[in-house]
């Protein structure tokens, strides 16, 4: 496998909005003893607090929601398109159920900070949760966005500082 090289996310190349909205991504939490991964392809990254941020939402059914609550790192990894398969199981299926690396032929590596990355991906950014949030209801000034959530199962936001950014050598 090739090897993943330390950047700095700020000398990123690419679209953020192709990278999260269509290529999706991996997020992952629990140390490598106990985690889980889903799909997603809502998120963002930015600058806030004067740090670099990434953000994710997690409705709270998901696995991998109580993975987020317990500990304090995540992981969001990004693939090639030869892992759209992969990727599509990961957001369809639950780790409650399946072992999803045994399922997609994923390999999963301990990071760096506390969290789970895995060998395929191309991008990876390793975070600290710095803040949550839930999405408030009342709050959405648009109505037809309501049309996301028929049963009212809100997504919690999250917030996440990079600690590290990796990529293989390829651009992004």
């Amino acid at each position: 496998m090739e090897p993943m090289h330390v950047i700095d996310p700020t000398t990123l190349a690419g679209n953020v909005f192709k990278t999260i909205g269509s290529d999706w991504m991996l997020i992952t939490a629990g140390p490598p003893e106990h985690w889980n991964t889903m799909t997603a392809s809502w998120g963002g990254m930015g600058i806030l607090w004067n740090k670099n941020v990434v953000f994710c939402v997690i409705r709270p059914g998901r696995y991998t929601f109580e993975h987020m609550e317990k500990h304090g790192h995540f992981s969001l990894s990004f693939f090639d398109e030869s892992w759209r398969k992969a990727l599509n199981l990961c957001g369809t299926e639950s780790g409650r159920d399946i072992d999803k690396a045994a399922a997609t032929g994923l390999i999963p590596i301990p990071g760096n900070h506390g969290t789970v990355t895995f060998e395929q991906a191309r991008l990876v950014f390793e975070c600290k949760k710095l803040y949550w949030q839930d999405l408030n209801p009342d709050a959405f000034l648009d109505e037809k966005l309501m049309g996301h959530y028929p049963i009212r199962d809100f997504h919690r936001m999250y917030f996440g500082e990079i600690l590290e950014c990796r990529r293989k050598a390829c651009p992004t």
